[in-house]
């Protein structure tokens, strides 16, 4: 439970901070008006880390530009037209990113895709058209007082997620913050009200106002918390999602009562979670992976397409691997995530069931090859979603698979010493492909060259002398 007087002490510490310190004096001294705002105002107050510094004020973008500019060894002035400017603010060895905005008042005209901009005159008109009443508090400085008009303390002590006026006023200003109320669900562990959820799914419709680009920035902020799925059933189930990312609730599949298999939804759900887990695991420290996540999340949304009710009771899904690939394409692309992004996670579905051929018997050292070969930079993202994809109850099933796992991986070490399997190459290149058989660049020394390759990846490496006699052999019964 969060202690108010903790959080007040941790208040006063973030004040008297070095850069946070030094931005109060210089605006002070300037006859401005200066508070901390919103997210750093809240994490401070929850024994959080305090990543951003966002500062509102009642100076303009001119003003606020003025002011710093002394203070700081870059600025940045790409969101004037919103209030904000942007400074590296340095005090010593100390150099902090910060955010000063004026005042905002504006809102959305409910027709095109941005916000009408206008500027506020007070910081408690600014604070009221936020978007929750925990990201509705601010921190005047240099006095330390903490502003607080919409009960965000309460929320906060009660880990609530509440919005300062009604949910539909404050949707209806911006149709983003359904989206957000997501995000701060699994971002924080706090509870969407009754009444904010209720008008979520009343006005799902509405989110269809927002650029894709906007979307698509807050589900990879929701994506990249430590718990997701929280969210993401949010989502579903306020009818977001359907408009989002459709994919995601179709896998809620019917369950007809003589065939039976796992609930694809909530199986998916528990892939997201335990890719985390690996991920953490594997990689502590580093930074979320957003395309390993989105792989976890969207690898079975081929399956409602290519379910079929077979004989006794089987339900089986052939393809559903090669089909979600390209509907996750297809998805991805709409949403517009950047061309690697999408490439990335479209490989690693259509990957993702290649490794439980080898539970069913063992696999030649140039299968292996192939696997990590056509996983290419995505090998350890394919360790991962593989490992997670497992999520059956039955003990003995899940160590048998975890086992196998263990072996391809430590073979695939064993290969990756002996041989450095990322760079496997023929033995031949293509100059002396050319010089062996007497031809010159086209069509015929590419062929010769992937069958050297397959030849390499089968075998392992044969030296140039052998690869040179393998090679005329094999252009002999070409032409024969």
């Amino acid at each position: 439970m969060v202690s108010m007087a903790e959080s007040l002490v941790r208040l006063s510490e973030l004040a008297a901070s070095p850069v946070v310190s030094k931005v109060a004096s210089v605006f002070a001294l300037a006859g401005f008006e200066l508070s901390l705002v919103g997210g750093p105002v809240r994490d401070a107050m929850l024994g959080r880390v305090v990543s951003d510094l966002d500062f509102t004020t009642n100076a303009s973008p001119d003003e606020i530009l003025r002011v710093v500019t002394p203070i700081s060894d870059a600025q940045w002035d790409v969101g004037r037209d919103f209030g904000t400017i942007g400074a590296r603010v340095a005090i010593g060895n100390v150099s902090e990113m910060v955010e000063i905005t004026t005042y905002r008042a504006d809102a959305y005209d409910g027709v095109t895709r941005k916000p009408v901009v206008a500027f506020g005159d007070s910081l408690e008109g600014d604070l009221r058209r936020r978007d929750f009443t925990v990201n509705a508090m601010a921190l005047r400085i240099p006095q330390v007082t903490l502003v607080d008009p919409c009960g965000g303390v309460e929320d906060l002590l009660a880990k609530t997620l509440r919005t300062p006026s009604t949910p539909e006023v404050s949707f209806g200003d911006d149709p983003l913050r359904m989206m957000r109320a997501a995000r701060f669900a699994s971002q924080l562990g706090f509870v969407v009200d009754a009444e904010t959820q209720a008008a979520m799914s009343a006005m799902a419709d509405s989110i269809r106002i927002v650029s894709v680009e906007r979307m698509q920035i807050e589900l990879s902020k929701l994506l990249c918390t430590d718990e997701p799925r929280t969210g993401i059933e949010l989502l579903v189930e306020s009818g977001l999602a359907q408009i989002v990312l459709p994919e995601v609730p179709a896998l809620r599949l019917e369950i007809d009562e003589h065939h039976h298999h796992k609930d694809v939804y909530q199986h998916s759900l528990t892939v997201l979670e335990q890719a985390i887990g690996y991920e953490k695991s594997r990689h502590p420290g580093e930074a979320p992976d957003l395309t390993l996540r989105m792989a976890a999340l969207l690898h079975d949304i081929g399956k409602p397409a290519t379910r079929r009710l077979e004989p006794g009771g089987a339900v089986s899904f052939y393809h559903h691997d090669m089909v979600g690939s390209k509907l996750a394409k297809k998805r991805l692309t709409a949403l517009r995530y950047d061309n690697e992004r999408i490439k990335d996670v479209s490989r690693l579905i259509e990957l993702h069931l290649r490794f439980f051929g080898y539970t069913e018997g063992a696999w030649t050292d140039s299968a292996v090859r192939r696997y990590v070969r056509d996983a290419g930079h995505l090998l350890e993202r394919l360790h991962i979603l593989t490992r997670a994809d497992v999520t059956t109850r039955n003990r003995r099933k899940a160590d048998r698979l975890g086992f196998a796992y263990d072996d391809l991986e430590a073979r695939i070490a064993e290969l990756r010493e002996q041989e450095e399997m990322e760079a496997v190459r023929p033995d031949l290149d293509g100059n002396a492909i050319q010089r062996v058989l007497g031809i010159r660049p086209g069509r015929e020394v590419g062929e010769a060259y992937k069958w050297l390759l397959e030849l390499r990846l089968d075998e392992g490496p044969l030296g140039e002398e052998e690869a040179e006699r393998r090679l005329l052999a094999w252009w002999a019964d070409r032409a024969g």
